[in-house]
């Protein structure tokens, strides 16, 4: 189902240069980049996620990315999203490489708390629980076969699709789908500092809970969704098995798009997957997302961005490791180098985007 929440106009930008049509490409009119975005109660416990450390916002985080994608500016909160360093959200990357490409996007509520503000489509879903306390998400199923219609009714489309997603505390629900299927690796986080040793206890305590041994469901990818992940996954799940197998798809996310990766290949869905990060998940030193991808047999693609000499000091912390992927990023750079849009032509843009944004135009 399309729609609207009510709420003000769509912002329009107002300096020209950011509405200029992008030029020195071709794209198809069968093309598409979906950002899916849903919730999970993992974030709001302490030091697992850089959202739960500011419970007000928790609810406003995914929806404003996707209005952020859509028009330059949240609309379900007059805000732009940050970490609580005030570190940007990873969605002006997405921004600036559809500004600078001209790639079609919808968002996909998947669970989220609150509905955006831009046209979505909506799954019906409702946001994950804490796999601590019980199952995360009961209706698993009935997302992934929601999901699986929606993908088969863009059949007709060649694609490619590509895959983005913004669920705060992701990567720990990716990591406990992860060790119930049996696949080993660390995954990645939005801060310098990987709270490994959190996730770890969160796995030891979701497990215990529910009797689920390391690979464990390996043969029951959905119940390993349902028992401990969020409904992203088995919404992105559900759309990629029902695109027909000739559709090139690209997962746009890190660790958290790989353990999508591992419920589809659990599934037996042999089909190529691309699953598209930033190189500073690539080069993440406390995770494994190169390995990961390997052992799923996927291709791996690590956006090449770089604000080492960004002047704002937001930005130029990516490289310090914060923030390093979320809303699609890497995802939204493959898609543009694929329409002729270089990665710096990207990182230009995302610069003068939160220039506008922070000092006005």
């Amino acid at each position: 189902m399309l729609a609207e929440a009510n709420g003000p106009e769509p912002h329009r930008d107002s300096n020209p240069e950011l509405t200029k049509k992008p030029t020195g490409h071709r794209r198809s009119d069968k093309d598409m980049f979906f950002l899916f975005i849903g919730a999970s109660d993992i974030c709001k416990v302490p030091g697992l996620s850089a959202a739960g450390a500011n419970p007000q916002v928790v609810p406003f985080t995914a929806p404003a990315d996707a209005d952020l994608v859509c028009w330059g500016r949240p609309r379900v909160v007059d805000v732009v999203p940050v970490d609580p360093q005030g570190h940007p959200t990873p969605a002006l990357v997405t921004r600036a490489a559809r500004l600078e490409s001209g790639f079609p996007y919808l968002a996909v509520r998947s669970g989220s708390y609150l509905p955006p503000a831009c046209p979505f489509l909506d799954l019906g879903a409702l946001p994950g629980g804490d796999p601590q306390e019980g199952p995360a998400v009961p209706e698993a199923r009935g997302i992934f076969e929601a999901a699986r219609e929606l993908g088969g009714n863009l059949a007709s489309l060649p694609g490619p699709f590509v895959l983005g997603e913004s669920v705060p505390g992701g990567t720990t629900t990716a990591l406990l789908v992860l060790r119930a299927l049996g696949r080993p690796g660390m995954v990645s986080s939005a801060g310098p500092e990987n709270p490994v040793p959190a996730k770890e206890q969160v796995w030891e305590r979701a497990s215990s809970r529910g009797g689920i041994s390391f690979g464990g469901l390996g043969s029951d990818p959905l119940e390993a969704v349902r028992q401990l992940g969020d409904p992203m996954q088995a919404a992105v799940a559900g759309f990629v098995a029902g695109l027909p197998r000739t559709c090139e798809v690209v997962l746009a996310g890190g660790t958290q798009m790989v353990a999508v990766a591992a419920v589809l290949r659990h599934l037996g869905e042999d089909r190529p997957l691309v699953v598209a990060t930033t190189r500073y998940v690539d080069q993440d030193p406390s995770a494994h997302f190169r390995e990961m991808a390997r052992d799923l047999e996927v291709e791996a693609y690590a956006a090449p961005l770089d604000f080492s000499a960004c002047p704002f000091p937001g930005l130029a912390d990516y490289e310090r490791g914060f923030v390093k992927e979320g809303v699609g990023a890497g995802g939204s750079v493959w898609y543009a180098q694929r329409l002729g849009v270089s990665p710096q032509r990207v990182c230009a843009r995302t610069e003068e985007l939160y220039r506008l944004m922070t000092q006005g135009a």
